[in-house]
Parts: C-alpha cells; structure tokens; sequence
C-alpha cells in the first residue's frame, strides 16, 4: 500500500499504524495453528432436560436432544486455526479479492482502514466527526489538530485489528477459507478441538465457571472482545474462545446423529451448524448449556449476524522421506 509523500507531521500517524507489529505481523495466510491428532473421540452426548428451561428461557429448540446420541468418532489429523478469523485478516482477502466487506465496517469506520491514504487525505474538522460519530473514540476533539487526530483514529484501527470478523455469512467464511489454502472445520472436529483429549464438557474443563469466556457477562465496546482475551477460554489443545466471544460456522448441515430417535424439522440440507456460544445481547448465552463443546445450533447458510464468526481448518498432508 502506497502513501503519497506529504507533510512529515500530518503523515507521522499513518507511518506509525502501517509498521506497528498489531497491524501487520499476523497476516490471513500466517495465522497460528494447532495440530489436533489423530484418533477417536466421544461426539455429542446423552444428558437430557428434566424440566421446561428451553422454553422459559425461550429457546426455539429442546435442550440437548439433537446432541443425541453420544458415539464415537474416529478423525484423522488436522489443522485448526488457534483463534476466531479476525477483522485484519479478512480484509486481507477483501483487497486481494476485492470481496465485499462486512456491513458493520461501513458503521464503525474499519473499512477505511483498507485506505489510509484517502483517511490522510480527509482535513481536521472531518476527522473530528469521524472520530466521535463513526469511530466513536472517547476523546475531547475539539482542540485536537490533524496529526492528533489520525493518530487517535490509527489506535482504534489496531484494537479493531483484532477483534473477530462477524456479519459473514457461511458462504462467505468458506469462500475466505479456501483463498488461505484451508477449509471451514467440520462439527466432529470443531467438537473434539474443544473437548480435548480428556474429553471434557467445557474447553477448560468439566467443572462450569461464570466468567471463563466473553458470553454477555461483561461489556465489551464492540460486543465481541479482541482474540484470546479471555486465557480461560481456551481448549486442552491450545484453541482460543471455544467457549465465547462468537459463535462459528462449520462445514456441514444440521441434521440427526447416526442412532438418533430425536425428529427436527430442521434437520436437512436447509441449515448449517454454528458451534460455540457467544458475547449475545441479553447474556443469555452465560448460561452452560451454550458454553458446553457438544451444544449445537442452525443457521441459514446465506444470513450474517453480529455475534457468529468462524475459525478455518485443513487437513495435515504428511510427506514421506
């Protein structure tokens, strides 16, 4: 990305955010990863509702029903991506594809982070109302000059940097997905990533904890909180915000567990299964049931939503000497 020459002072912000290490050390094709081995594990599970809480909590589905039965599974190695797809890296593959971008970049003003040469180009009393009515920085500007304010504005692009991409439809994840070489995880391995070797019914473990994730309890700026905010919200195989922060799409469509006896209108070629709860709006997704690693929801493949995001996955391609 080209920045014409121009003031030293004016220019100083832009040259500052361009060569920081928040803004462009993790690029979209040199996120971390983490191997999952090889092997069997116990998917879905048999717990059952003993009272009427799906619906006094509003739920549109029975708890734990469709996660019937538990069966084991056997997954060969892979891949997955340590944390939530974030904004830098998907607007990564926005410049490259010239895809369009998320609708909540138009509000928040990240999309001009794709351009900074035109954001220099903007004068001070611009800059003033972009500040307070798009970036919305806490900030006295009314006595603040041009590099001040650029300055100000390049702090809230490295925060947004890494805060998970949302608004993306499953079409659009599995598009991104396959421009970085990988793919969008399946369920069985979206489950067995969050349950770890041991199993367990949390990432962290199987005792339940308030607070372990970003799931609505504590108030974030954007709702959604930066990757690996929360160290507690991490899997026995070293994945980030398994538990919280968003939930994500997977490969597959919703459908019933091979022995199921549980009937859903749902299930079919009609929705595909987000994993993982999320920050939400009204906590809801606080409770453990959502925060379980066997919970399953459905979305429709072609909606977007402030709270769902996604993670990619590949398969581990061994060499032979």
């Amino acid at each position: 990305m080209k920045i014409k020459q121009r003031s030293k002072m004016v220019l100083f912000p832009l040259v500052v955010l361009l060569n920081s290490p928040s803004f462009a050390a993790e690029s979209s094709k040199t996120a971390p990863v983490v191997q999952i081995p090889a092997g069997e594990f116990v998917m879905g599970s048999n717990k059952s509702q003993k009272t009427n809480t799906a619906g006094e909590f509003g739920n549109a589905k029975p708890w734990y029903l469709d996660e019937h039965p538990e069966h084991k599974v056997t997954l060969a190695a892979y891949t997955m991506d340590e944390h939530e797809v974030t904004n830098m890296q998907y607007r990564d593959y926005v410049i490259a594809t010239h895809a369009a971008p998320p609708q909540n970049w138009l509000s928040n003003g990240y999309i001009l982070s794709q351009d900074l040469d035109k954001l220099d180009k903007v004068d001070a009393a611009k800059l003033r109302q972009l500040a307070v009515k798009v970036f919305k920085l806490d900030v006295d500007t009314r006595t603040m000059d041009k590099p001040q304010l650029l300055t100000a504005i390049s702090k809230k692009f490295v925060y947004q940097n890494d805060l998970p991409i949302v608004f993306i439809t499953w079409h659009q994840a599995d598009a991104y997905c396959k421009w970085v070489g990988k793919r969008l995880p399946t369920e069985a391995e979206w489950e067995k990533a969050a349950k770890g070797a041991a199993n367990n019914e949390f990432p962290w473990g199987n005792d339940f904890k308030p607070g372990m994730s970003n799931t609505g309890e504590e108030s974030w700026e954007d709702g959604v909180a930066p990757v690996k905010s929360y160290q507690t919200d991490r899997s026995e195989y070293g994945l980030s915000d398994m538990a919280g922060n968003v939930s994500e799409w997977t490969a597959d469509w919703y459908k019933g567990y091979p022995g199921s006896d549980y009937k859903s209108k749902a299930f079919g070629e009609k929705f595909k299964v987000v994993r993982g709860a999320a920050w939400g709006g009204e906590g809801h997704y606080a409770l453990r049931l959502f925060q379980r690693a066997a919970y399953r929801f459905n979305q429709p493949p072609d909606a977007a939503f402030n709270d769902v995001g996604f993670r990619c996955a590949a398969d581990i391609k061994f060499v032979q000497k």
